[in-house]
């Protein structure tokens, strides 16, 4: 598929662009408003794209813990057995808690590990009704509340009988983010891997304790504009870190619902390097 449309989706998914001028800028790309609209269905988001990760020999169940201004909502899913288990945060990207990032939190349970997807929308008290209205409603999100929420996530572990204590946290795009933003304010987390999220301030790498796992896209421009500060961060302050670069990649390629922009073989490839790494260092 033609980059430019591919890249004018990313704009549209990560910048307040409406969709009327979204489908405008489509139909310059694509030459006619039929033609973007053959297009369409390969580069949005659909759950009829995803592979599911079946649940038989799993528990799963919708939880709540504190948070602000509400309280927030959370899916987990760990192995049918009654244990503790190393726990891995699932943070989705800016669509909220959807099928698929609960389908990722499934394949964390079959490596082992207790998931935990908390949805960010939920403390808002947000329902959704497509993936449009889900990505305006997080621009009404109080970044302090919000973070505080994700925090809040590392209260309510210690209070399950099926969690050992050791934590881990992947996430993807705006979860990424999260991701290396959770890093620099839990000194207790083990291990985190952010999949082309945004970096945080340089000035906050001082603060990581955890291990780090980052995974790029060699065509995200927009992300990829950060690593060089964030890894001569890592490097000045020490930071224990993994960086993989995906060649070929866009910005999210582990997004199995999104058929243009998937990539199979680097999709397959990060997840087994970020089990591998839960399993060394989140036990």
């Amino acid at each position: 598929m033609d980059q430019q449309i591919i890249n004018l989706y990313d704009d549209y998914t990560h910048t307040p662009l409406t969709r009327q001028e979204f489908i405008r800028r489509l139909v310059l790309i694509t030459g006619s408003i039929t033609a973007a609209m053959s297009v369409l269905p390969l580069i949005e988001v659909n759950a009829a794209h995803m592979k599911i990760t079946g649940d038989d020999d799993l528990f799963t169940e919708m939880i709540s813990y504190p948070g602000v201004p509400q309280n927030m909502q959370a899916y987990v899913a760990r192995p049918k057995a009654v244990k503790k288990y190393p726990a891995i945060i699932v943070i989705h990207e800016n669509r909220g808690l959807n099928a698929h990032i609960e389908d990722v939190a499934r394949r964390a349970a079959k490596a082992g590990f207790l998931a935990i997807a908390p949805n960010a929308l939920s403390a808002n008290g947000v329902v959704a009704a497509n993936e449009d209205e889900a990505r305006q409603k997080f621009q009404e999100l109080k970044k302090e509340n919000n973070l505080q929420n994700f925090i809040n996530v590392f209260d309510y572990l210690p209070t399950r009988n099926d969690v050992n204590g050791n934590t881990g946290c992947v996430g993807f795009c705006w979860g990424g983010a999260m991701s290396n933003t959770l890093a620099t304010k839990i000194p207790g987390l083990k291990a985190a891997v952010a999949f082309y999220g945004s970096q945080p301030p340089a000035e906050e790498v001082k603060n990581i304790k955890a291990m780090v796992q980052l995974h790029y896209a060699s065509l995200d421009e927009r992300v990829n504009k950060g690593i060089a500060a964030y890894e001569e961060a890592l490097k000045l302050n020490k930071v224990p870190y993994e960086l993989y670069m995906y060649e070929g990649a866009n910005h999210a390629f582990y997004n199995d619902t999104a058929p243009a922009r998937y990539n199979e073989a680097a999709a397959k490839l990060a997840w087994q390097r970020t089990i591998d790494f839960f399993r060394q260092h989140v036990k």
